[in-house]
Parts: structure tokens; C-alpha cells; sequence
């Protein structure tokens, strides 16, 4: 009789031990698939970061191919486009992207830009128009600004630059567009002040400093201002405002702007010699 309990016993213990040993693989093998995800997360952010535009483009290519559903790689795709500067497949990229299920009105903004990349103003005005107003972000705004500009709708830009300004830590960039606005509207005064604002929040923003001398120098005012700058910036901004001062007539103050871009880089400065060169001659 002890055999006969001893046989279903060892069965049933063959049995525990198999059903753990099928947990354990079951573990692992979920275990590994989410290592898999976190790694594959991580990749897709180094290729939408720190890799090579064109290698990025490829290689989310070959993953939306294998998973042509998943909307997180069909942007990636599309994020990769923009980012290796090819701007017409971007905008087919994101096309598809917000024609997808589980598309959102980010994508939409991003498809707008890629169309603002294009010069594809009147589409770009259409995809904002079709976002709800509730989705308000710096980068919808800002792109709403810059297609107002376009349009010349001045009063609506300004609007937009100011929303967008307020909605965002590093404005530096959104005041320099705003100041180029005011600029090409010959609001010359007010350009000078926003480029002065972009200075001040990002010291290192070279072209709102050339931008700010443009201003100053189309006002006939041409001297440097006080705002952080090496020998070599300030042989530059020397250079352009000595090419404002020749636009606006003021051909000797141009002149003597160039010798003193000249003299004041710490190297050749061969685009300010030509410069002077067809001057004198």
C-alpha cells in the first residue's frame, strides 16, 4: 500500500516541478522582452539624438517596414527625416503619421512644420487651423507666428510671438524671429529692443547679434553696443554693420568700419578685404 501512495506522489511532485520550471521560463522569456523594449527605447532616442541624421533615417526605415503599425516608429521615422534635412519625405512621413489611429494634435504641429520647411505656407495654415485651440504649446504658437508672418497678418503675429513667449523657459530663439518680423517691417527701433531680449537670454545666439547691428545700423547708427562678444564676433558685426552703413549711403563711414573689422580679427579676414578691395576701387 505504501507504493500505491507513493507512485501519485511522485507524480504529482513531477508535475510542481514542471510547472515551475514552465513559470521560470515564462519569466524569463518576459523578463528578456522587456530588457528588449527598454533597449530598443533607448536606441530610438540615440538615433533621434545623437546619431547620424542619414543612419537614423535608415534605421528607423527597416523598423517601420517590420512594423508598419506602430506610430512610435513612423515618427521616429518622420522626426529622423527632418532632422537629416529632407524635407518633402518628412512631410509624407507625417502625413501618414496623423492619418494613423492613435495620431494626436502634436503630430499635426509637427506635419506643419515639416510643411513650413517646404514653403508650403498655405498647408501649413490649414494643418494649425485644424488643430483644436485647446492644444496650446510653444511650438504651436511659434509656428502659428511665423505662417502670420508669411501671410503679412502682422497684428495676428505679434499675438502669437507673445503667446509663444510665455509659454516657454528658452525664448531666446522666438525673440529673435519676432525682432526679424519687426525688422522686415521697418519697426527698426523695436527690432533693436527684441534682439536685445534674445541676447540676454542666450549669450551665445550669434545671429540675434548680427541682427541687432542690422537694426542699429538701418537707424544710422553705427556704433558696436555693449553686449558679450570675442575678437572675432566683433570683427564680424564690425563687417556688417560697415555693409549697413554702405546701404544707407554712408560709403567712407563704411570704410573706415571695414579697416577696423580688419584690423580687429585675430586672423585673415579675407570677405572684409574683398569687401574693402570693391569699395575703393
Amino acid at each position: 500500500m505504501r507504493h500505491g501512495f507513493l507512485i501519485p506522489a511522485l507524480v504529482a511532485g513531477t508535475m510542481v516541478v514542471s510547472g515551475c520550471a514552465e513559470d521560470g521560463k515564462d519569466t524569463v522569456e518576459r523578463a528578456f522582452r522587456d530588457v528588449n523594449v527598454i533597449d530598443e527605447t533607448n536606441l530610438n532616442d540615440v538615433m533621434l539624438t545623437v546619431a547620424d541624421p542619414n543612419e537614423a533615417v535608415s534605421y528607423f526605415s527597416r523598423a517601420t517596414k517590420a512594423e508598419p503599425d506602430r506610430i512610435d516608429l513612423q515618427r521616429g521615422y518622420a522626426q529622423s527625416l527632418v532632422r537629416a534635412k529632407r524635407n518633402t519625405e518628412a512631410v509624407a512621413a507625417w502625413t501618414k503619421v496623423t492619418k494613423m489611429p492613435k495620431a494626436t494634435a502634436e503630430d499635426s504641429v509637427d506635419l506643419a512644420d515639416a510643411l513650413i520647411r517646404t514653403s508650403d505656407w498655405t498647408k501649413a495654415k490649414a494643418t494649425l487651423d485644424s488643430i483644436p485651440p485647446t492644444h496650446e504649446t510653444f511650438k504651436r504658437y511659434r509656428l502659428e507666428a511665423m505662417v502670420a508672418d508669411a501671410n503679412k497678418e502682422w497684428t495676428n503675429a505679434d499675438s502669437f510671438y507673445q503667446t509663444a513667449v510665455g509659454l516657454t523657459t528658452r525664448p531666446a530663439g522666438v525673440m529673435n524671429n519676432w525682432g526679424y518680423s519687426k525688422l522686415t517691417r521697418g519697426d527698426f527701433a523695436e527690432a533693436e529692443r527684441l534682439f536685445g531680449e534674445a541676447i540676454r537670454q542666450d549669450q551665445t545666439l550669434f545671429t540675434a547679434k548680427n541682427n541687432l547691428i542690422l537694426s542699429r545700423g538701418a537707424q544710422r547708427n553705427y556704433t558696436l553696443p555693449v553686449i558679450p562678444m570675442d575678437q572675432t564676433e566683433r570683427a564680424q558685426l564690425l563687417h556688417t554693420l560697415a555693409l549697413s552703413a554702405v546701404k544707407q549711403g554712408d560709403v567712407q563711414t563704411g570704410k573706415q568700419l571695414l579697416r577696423e573689422s580688419i584690423d580687429t580679427h585675430p586672423q585673415h579676414f579675407e570677405e572684409a578685404v574683398r569687401s574693402l578691395r570693391a569699395l575703393e576701387s
